[in-house]
């Protein structure tokens, strides 16, 4: 088991001498396959586009590894995507697929790098990718890593872990449901709650139809969130990227009309404004969602939620803010549907502000940086 990193609180130093008062040098590790751009391909990307942001205004210098086609403005610089031209009789391996190994050769590739330049242009990196290497290979950096835990822990993470030693990494979950699935496995880790810049999802006025917004993939559960609003009797607009195709045509298409409309793949500005002008946003994971950014984007705009009672969820929306239902039940979605839509928009917004803000995120992640820059490296 990897050691824990405590973090170093404002009352710990005095002002002026915590490592975080000065510029930083930070690589920041997204995914090799998803460019961190508008519109995100899902909430991992629009969270790192967000901390990215947020580090470079405070003066951090910020180097990003992501999928060629991110944004450039919300960086100092790029790591480079390495690609792999596999040989003929590689290409023909039926048990690795071409796509695996491409991520793997990317991730080796910057692991190496990273090892290579050390601390000479970085004082610390912050992974945010699902892969394992960054994990596994951290031992072989002079330079600490915070590794966000934004996933459940799947098998070659676990086994990341398991072969790391000493205080090579240290571990910030996006909710305290996520750190007891993780505690098996790495111990006690701290938590952070994906933040979001409220002020770019604005309060709107809302209205008559309640939105569902993500990846359509069955996973996230759209179908439900349409049979639900139907149930209700509630119109309802769905937006997002079509992932699955199959399972857009077998089970989203053939529910569409009237009542439902697919928006499409919206840019943040025009998400936020469907979000803002919806009586009420439906969220609707299949599975135990680790956070759930959606419901922050909600609540941002003063959209109440109503949501399965799933993961990481409950610890975001509160009765003032939001209703839960029970998981994979559309009656009981329906009826928090409706409990929702009455709520006040003016406390959905006030509790986005208390629990999901930026502002929060920033100093939490800024208290781990500390920690991580003052404590000695075994």
């Amino acid at each position: 088991m990897t050691g824990v990193l405590t973090p170093l609180r404002s009352s710990d130093v005095a002002t002026g001498d915590r490592p975080t008062d000065r510029p930083l040098r930070i690589a920041l590790l997204g995914s090799s396959s998803h460019p961190i751009s508008e519109p995100f391909a899902g909430g991992l990307e629009a969270h790192i586009h967000q901390w990215a942001t947020a580090l470079t205004a405070l003066g951090h210098e910020v180097t990003l590894f992501a999928a060629d086609g991110s944004a450039t403005d919300i960086a100092s610089g790029m790591l480079r995507v390495r690609t792999l031209e596999l040989s003929a009789i590689s290409k023909a391996d039926p048990t690795t697929p071409e796509h695996m190994v491409n991520e793997h050769h990317a991730y080796l590739s910057l692991m190496l790098e990273l090892a290579e330049t050390g601390g000479t242009t970085y004082d610390l990196v912050h992974n945010h990718s699902l892969h394992y290497l960054p994990i596994a290979m951290s031992r072989m950096l002079d330079i600490p890593m915070l590794t966000t835990l934004h996933t459940p822990p799947f098998a070659w993470l676990e086994s990341a872990i398991a072969v790391s030693r000493g205080i090579t990494t240290s571990f910030a979950a996006v909710s305290r449901y996520t750190a007891r699935q993780w505690e098996p496995v790495a111990g006690t880790v701290d938590v952070v709650f994906n933040g979001i810049a409220t002020d770019r999802w604005p309060v709107g006025p809302g209205g008559d139809h309640a939105v569902w917004s993500g990846r359509l993939v069955p996973e996230k559960g759209p179908h439900l969130a349409i049979d639900a609003a139907r149930a209700a009797g509630m119109p309802i607009r769905i937006a997002g990227p079509i992932w699955d195709d199959r399972y857009y045509a077998d089970e989203i298409a053939p529910r569409l009309g009237h009542d439902v409309e697919y928006v499409g793949h919206l840019h943040r500005r025009d998400l936020a404004d469907l979000v803002g002008r919806s009586a009420v946003a439906l969220v609707t994971p299949v599975w135990d969602e680790p956070y759930g950014l959606v419901v922050a984007e909600a609540l941002s705009c003063g959209t109440p939620v109503a949501a399965f009672d799933r993961g990481g969820i409950p610890e975001i929306i509160d009765p003032s803010s939001g209703r839960l239902a029970r998981p994979d039940d559309v009656a009981s979605l329906a009826a928090a549907l409706t409990q929702a839509a009455g709520l006040s928009r003016t406390d959905a917004r006030r509790r986005a502000e208390d629990v999901c803000s930026e502002t929060r995120m920033v100093d939490e992640y800024l208290h781990l940086y500390d920690g991580m820059l003052t404590r000695p490296r075994c």
